[in-house]
């Protein structure tokens, strides 16, 4: 009589329909008697395989300890559990797997419809969980819009920069849904899945970061630019020698007008890394220019009538006062250096330059100062003679004196108009032109509260 425990396996005969799906894990011993002999481990043997279902015609023929298999099944892992089981059989001394295994057959569409069971199955199971995904998402795409609207209330009040603004606001948004998406796969028990895509987000950023470098420089310069606010809408500036009136600021590029009446595109990056020069934040303007007169002039004389000129142009500014020094004794002449001030906002300077150069050249030529050119030496040869052509005048005739021509002692020629600034004119052609950068404009408004 043999003892088969319960905890081996049953011999009730519903569970021997067992499909190549369960579980294949051998028990660690299978007893059989207290001195089993040969057919008696036969025999408990055979009658497992037969109940597996796993084999077909399973033979086990056993010799002095030594088991036999015979037969066939259909996959490797049958075999090997068979030898398995005979292993922790007792009293089994040795194994011989002789079990085939057969080559699944092309026509059994058994494996496919158990895989689409299968899978029909999980989809079945998933669907609650992807029901509160869904929701736990449209609940947090909601927080995250309702924190973005808070952020940019608070932020407004604050008076920030309005793409300093948006970027924070969006930046809060997103973290808000990442941690809706983080506790999406924490419930789902994936949570080294979740650290792994915000991870992945992170290193993703700092690839495209240096896939579109340029890109990203010229969005963080304009953002920079925002903040530090070098100029607005409508300044006269010189940027990296190009000088214009900015029109708008994206976060691309920088758009100038410039006084040819040209648009002028210069990347953020560019901007952000050149000097800047702004005219209109302080439209006191110097402009300088230089007179040679002859040694034989007085420079006092000189220095004085061009003071007096300036005092009474209405262009030319008191405070800071206008400057006459000398510069440089050149070879030829004493080199006079005239530094004036004019308010920009309301006279052109290179008008106001004409002006001043026209009346001084005027009230030099009145007053006898001589503005000679460079001096030239001629050598010539011993004993030559030069006599003077008929028809010039010789060193005795006296040269008629030079009389200053009336109309360049006007202060204002029909030419230099009313020295008004041409700025509004520019301005204009810009309002009115197609501006060929269609971004967001992101400069605060002028002081009439326009932006360009």
């Amino acid at each position: 009589m043999i003892t088969i425990p319960l905890s081996v396996y049953a011999q009730d005969q519903s569970q021997t329909e067992t499909t190549e799906q369960e579980d294949t894990a051998v028990p660690e011993r299978v007893d059989v008697a207290p001195a089993a002999d040969d057919s008696q481990i036969r025999d408990r043997l055979t009658g497992i395989l037969t109940a597996t279902g796993w084999f077909e015609n399973p033979q086990v023929e056993v010799n002095d300890g030594v088991v036999f298999f015979s037969g066939s099944t259909k996959t490797d892992d049958h075999k090997k559990w068979a030898g398995d089981l005979a292993r922790n059989t007792q009293d089994v001394t040795a194994v011989v797997n002789r079990i085939e295994v057969l080559d699944p057959d092309i026509w059994d569409y058994q494996p496919a419809y158990t895989g689409l069971q299968e899978l029909w199955r999980n989809i079945m199971s998933a669907i609650p969980f992807l029901i509160f995904g869904i929701v736990v998402l449209v609940i947090f795409w909601g927080i995250s819009a309702l924190v973005a609207k808070g952020a940019r209330a608070y932020l407004t009040n604050r008076d920030m920069n309005e793409l300093l603004q948006d970027i924070s606001a969006k930046g809060i948004a997103i973290f808000v849904f990442l941690l809706g998406i983080y506790i999406v796969f924490h419930v789902a028990d994936l949570t080294n899945v979740a650290l792994t895509i915000l991870g992945g987000t992170g290193l993703l950023g700092i690839v495209l970061g240096i896939a579109f470098r340029d890109i990203t420089e010229n969005f963080l310069a304009s953002i920079f630019l925002s903040v530090q606010n070098p100029f607005h809408a409508g300044d006269h500036v010189d940027i990296n020698g190009n000088t214009g009136f900015v029109q708008r600021l994206t976060i691309r590029a920088t758009l100038l007008m410039t006084l040819d009446g040209n648009h002028l595109q210069i990347p953020n990056s560019l901007v952000y890394k050149s000097s800047i020069l702004n005219y209109t934040s302080n439209p006191k303007q110097r402009f300088s220019f230089v007179i040679g007169i002859g040694y034989d002039a007085s420079v006092t004389s000189a220095q004085d009538l061009a003071t007096k000129i300036f005092e009474e142009h209405p262009a030319v500014l008191t405070e800071p006062e206008p400057l006459v020094l000398v510069d440089k004794l050149a070879s030829s002449t004493i080199n006079l250096m005239f530094y004036v001030w004019v308010d920009g906002s309301k006279h052109n300077v290179l008008k106001v330059k004409s002006s001043v150069l026209r009346q001084i050249k005027t009230a030099y030529m009145a007053a006898g100062i001589s503005m000679p050119d460079d001096a030239r030496e001629r050598v010539y040869l011993d004993g030559v003679t030069l006599h003077p052509k008929k028809g010039t005048a010789t060193s005795d005739q006296k040269k008629p004196e030079s009389t200053p021509i009336a109309e360049d002692s006007q202060l204002i020629t029909k030419a230099e108009g009313q020295l008004e600034s041409n700025d509004e004119e520019i301005l204009e052609q810009a309002r009115t032109a197609r501006s060929p950068e269609e971004g967001e404009d992101l400069l605060k408004p002028n002081k009439s509260g326009e932006t360009m």
